[in-house]
């Protein structure tokens, strides 16, 4: 048996012992859930043969300001105008804010949401995550599931050496920020983690998480599992599948993938670099574009499905905090990051394949407050989109004048889901996942179908 496990005295676990986090093992899964070579054995026995598909969800933490970024209202009122201009994009009739230049070169590969509605009104990222609100008596037995963990359980790993659900999220202070977990299929379908509290305590045979881009040291430790796994006849026993499975721990093009070091430094400056330590506000995630770059090495080495966790973006205003200096700040690194994503997936002929969706728990008010800021705004919220074989260079919706309320064409997060999962070839209408109690569950609530424009 092999395990990436955090030492015991720094992992938590569940009731059953079983770490939450960073846990990877060959074979004895038992009471939790499909081992992975079982699902190998199964996969090939429906004749499953997924092409690539696969998408880079980006959260950004605390609500992102739509009426700043790509919803602006020049002609309103000067307390909800805010000081942000809007200039054209390539795409005639687009405008979005000055403070993005490099997407407005670029806006024929985005699609910009402006009238996302049905967001909870607080702080909880369940809903960006799943799909599905959390709201008291809507949640089953064990919680909603987390999409990367459905698309993990219905379509297992692509390549066996890398795990189809990666988690680039890093732990924030203030619990509902967090990604959610696997809900009710159980930990089995769990995201592969590598960063947050155990980030620096994983170890495989002796290599910590952070020698990994020691080579030289990484690979003689898979050699040597190898050799006694070899002499000792275990691995001539394995059956197929289970030694696809052993694949996923003892490749190296997990840790490839993890290794930035491979790109050239020129691509990694088109990312951008960012506060990889201190939080951009003591509670939020950091500001870290380099995320983008990995996620993108992530799904073109294998991944189906790879979340991010972005920056801090709850700004209500205060003393040294207005949210227009927080905006002039954060807006420019953010338009180099996600251009260079979207214009990396592009020159590698991966824009078909990949989806990539940016957005937030809600918007933010229309007036701008004493303090100058923007506080929590459920009514209406933005998304922006790219690649995935979806027709770009379009805005769907429209807020009204102050943009406070959607206008036209109100676009729910069940259907962003629905669109989703259409991408990666999975149809919302007929398919479902089971909880502990082989209680049947849709994907999406209430019917909802891929958003039209999209198709």
């Amino acid at each position: 048996m092999l395990k990436i496990l955090a030492p015991a005295e720094k992992r938590s676990a569940f009731c059953d012992g079983v770490s939450r986090r960073n846990f990877i093992k060959v074979g004895g899964l038992g009471s939790l859930g499909l081992s992975l070579p079982k699902l190998l054995a199964l996969e090939n026995q429906a004749g499953i043969r997924n092409s690539h598909k696969s998408v880079i969800l980006i959260y950004l933490v605390g609500g992102p300001p739509h009426q700043d970024m790509f919803d602006l209202k020049p002609d309103a009122p000067r307390e909800i105008a805010g000081p942000h201009k809007p200039i054209g994009t390539n795409v005639d009739g687009i405008q979005i804010c000055e403070m993005f230049p490099r997407m407005a070169k670029m806006m024929d590969k985005f699609t910009i949401i402006r009238s996302l509605v049905g967001a909870q009104a607080g702080h909880d990222a369940i809903q960006c995550y799943t799909g599905f609100p959390n709201r008291a008596g809507t949640v089953p037995p064990g919680g909603w599931p987390q999409f990367g963990s459905v698309v993990g359980k219905l379509q297992g790993a692509f390549d066996p050496a890398v795990p189809p659900f990666v988690s680039m999220c890093y732990d924030c202070t203030h619990g509902p920020y967090n990604e959610p977990g696997p809900g009710l299929l159980g930990s089995a379908s769990d995201a592969f983690r590598h960063t947050g509290p155990s980030r620096g305590d994983l170890t495989l045979q002796g290599i910590t998480y952070d020698r990994l881009s020691d080579r030289a040291k990484l690979l003689t430790s898979f050699d040597n599992f190898r050799r006694d796994v070899d002499a000792s006849g275990k691995m001539e026993a394995m059956d197929t599948f289970t030694q696809q499975a052993m694949g996923v721990l003892t490749s190296s093009k997990l840790a490839d993938a993890l290794d930035l070091s491979k790109e050239d430094p020129r691509l990694v400056e088109r990312y951008g670099t960012g506060d990889t330590v201190k939080r951009i506000d003591e509670n939020g995630a950091p500001r870290v574009p380099q995320s983008f770059l990995t996620a993108r090495r992530l799904v073109e080495a294998g991944a189906r499905v790879v979340t991010v966790n972005y920056s801090k973006w709850d700004w209500h205003g205060g003393a040294g905090n207005d949210i227009f200096s927080r905006e002039r700040e954060d807006f420019p690194i953010f338009d180099k990051g996600i251009t260079a994503l979207v214009d990396d997936l592009h020159q590698r002929g991966l824009d078909k394949d990949v989806t990539v969706l940016v957005w937030g728990e809600f918007g933010r008010t229309p007036i701008i407050s004493k303090q100058v800021g923007r506080d929590h705004w459920p009514r209406v919220a933005m998304a922006l989109l790219a690649g995935g074989g979806m027709p770009m260079g379009q805005v769907i919706g429209s807020t009204d004048r102050l943009g406070g309320e959607a206008d036209s064409r109100p676009v729910t997060f069940a259907e962003v889901f629905a669109t989703l999962y259409r991408n990666l070839g999975i149809d919302v209408a007929t398919t479902t996942v089971t909880d502990t109690k082989g209680r049947p569950h849709y994907l999406v609530e209430n019917g909802a179908l891929p958003i039209r424009e999209l198709i």
